[in-house]
């Protein structure tokens, strides 16, 4: 933990002595399409002005033998070991070499999973201790808000950030809110101290697209001009995608040949442009089985995919045109009920997704939610041994890590236990899928960045100045 007051506080240079273990991540790479980009003149496609300022925090080769591994790449490693080296996983098997420098820890047969993705976050958004000074994930002034960008609300000082990680998810998508057909892009976080929300993001991430149907759209500006109604709902998409293709051909051509002025800027088409040319990804929050065959059928017409539906109570109903689509369903255990597009949400939700071969992802919209994602899996899993569909922690493991990963577009980073992928780890007190086990260490790059057995491994945010906390057992 000095080491991240140290590169928090004075900031990296001044951290030049730190362990050689550590690693360091280069800004992201410009082509010569983007020499314009920062003059505001021109709209180059993928273009990045507000880059990825993360640097990973000093590490330490470390070795932890004596787990049960539960990789997200195959069956689970009982007593196995893992080697930590570099900011990256060197090694995982029944048995690795252990470098003469490397802090060995033995297990005492826990278990180890990589770290937890949650897709679907709010945090630094949405930041505690809440009211309308902190709230800033709507932008609920149009039905159609491309232009926003979610890391502009973020606020890194939110003291949620810290209690997810003890909840050992280390990968965060913050999304903007759901008030709106468009709701603007989300942004892709390494749940790590930092003064800027640059310096949280996950570099090389792709933008998310937020979009929502159903209810709230037409909650929020059924009395404002509309839409009030879900034909409206989908004429708002479709007006919202004609206006993005035409701003795409006009740059297209113009970054293309660069004969006579250039088209005048907009943000919001730009960044619809963006999901047209494959450099951002749609997330769409939608609950009825119904619109979400619309809003396929919307994504066939102007040539866009849909990574994931949000939410997705009735995905089950259409477990397998998601199957066949390549859509995943980022959805909840047992959440129900609540309104009227939620009353046909099932228990087995996630099991029957699952076996109808869709990609499941546990997500959580809700800051308490995401400390306790292993316990939303946990409960998925026994709904499904209910109704006959049992699922295995191998499979389960998946629905936490390397599926969120592939829908972040990172599955070549994070999600699973490989050699060459990023060390974001986590060691558990016991069997993951039991409620009496926690997080005991959580690596990142593979800097520990959580202890709950030392609380001088635990981080804190200028919010919390003056708050000590009680060592954890």
């Amino acid at each position: 933990m000095r080491s991240i007051l140290c590169l928090l506080l004075i900031g990296a240079a001044a951290c030049a002595s730190a362990p050689t273990g550590t690693t360091t991540s280069p800004r992201p790479a410009r082509d010569s399409a983007q020499a314009d980009v920062g003059r505001g003149g021109t709209s180059a496609p993928n273009a990045d002005p507000f880059p990825s300022a993360y640097v990973p925090f000093p590490s330490r080769t470390t070795v932890i033998r004596n787990v049960n591994i539960l990789t997200a790449a195959g069956p689970m490693i009982r007593n196995g070991a893992i080697l930590l080296e570099n900011g990256k996983i060197a090694a995982v098997g029944a048995t690795v070499n252990a470098p003469a420098n490397a802090l060995v820890i033995d297990g005492g047969g826990k278990y180890v999973t990589p770290g937890i993705i949650d897709d679907h976050s709010h945090l630094g958004v949405y930041a505690a201790p809440g009211g309308n000074a902190l709230s800033d994930g709507n932008e609920a002034t149009n039905p159609a808000t491309p232009q926003v960008w979610a890391e502009h609300s973020v606020w890194p000082q939110d003291p949620q950030f810290p209690r997810v990680l003890a909840g050992g998810v280390t990968t965060l998508q913050v999304l903007p809110g759901s008030a709106n057909l468009i709701g603007g892009r989300s942004v892709v976080l390494k749940v790590v101290p930092g003064r800027t929300v640059q310096a949280m993001k996950f570099p090389g991430a792709k933008y998310g697209l937020k979009m929502a149907c159903g209810e709230n759209p037409k909650r929020v500006y059924g009395q404002r001009g509309g839409p009030s109604t879900r034909m409206g709902n989908v004429a708002g998409y479709r007006a919202a995608w004609i206006r993005g293709q035409e701003y795409r051909r006009k740059w297209d051509k113009w970054n293309a040949d660069h004969k006579g002025d250039p088209p005048t800027r907009d943000l919001g088409s730009e960044t619809l442009a963006e999901v047209l040319r494959g450099n951002i990804l749609v997330h769409n929050h939608c609950y009825r089985a119904d619109e979400m065959a619309q809003m396929i059928d919307i994504a066939h017409e102007f040539g866009y995919k849909i990574r994931s539906f949000h939410h997705g109570v009735e995905a089950y109903k259409i477990a397998d045109l998601l199957a066949k689509e390549g859509i995943s369903a980022s959805i909840w255990a047992d959440w129900g009920s609540f309104k009227m597009e939620a009353l046909d949400a099932v228990k087995g939700n996630m099991a029957l997704v699952d076996h109808a071969g869709a990609r499941v992802i546990v997500h959580s919209d809700d800051p308490s939610g995401s400390q306790r994602l292993n316990q939303e899996a946990a409960k998925a899993m026994a709904a499904g041994a209910e109704i006959g569909l049992p699922v295995s922690e191998e499979q389960a493991i998946k629905w936490l890590t390397i599926n969120p990963a592939w829908a972040l577009g990172l599955d070549d980073k994070v999600g699973s236990l490989e050699a060459g992928k990023n060390a974001d780890v986590v060691l558990w007190t016991g069997d993951p899928f039991s409620v009496y086990s926690k997080p005991e260490k959580v690596w990142v790059d593979g800097a520990l960045l959580y202890d709950r057995l030392d609380p001088s491994e635990q981080w804190r945010t200028d919010f919390e100045l003056g708050f000590v906390p009680l060592t954890r057992n």
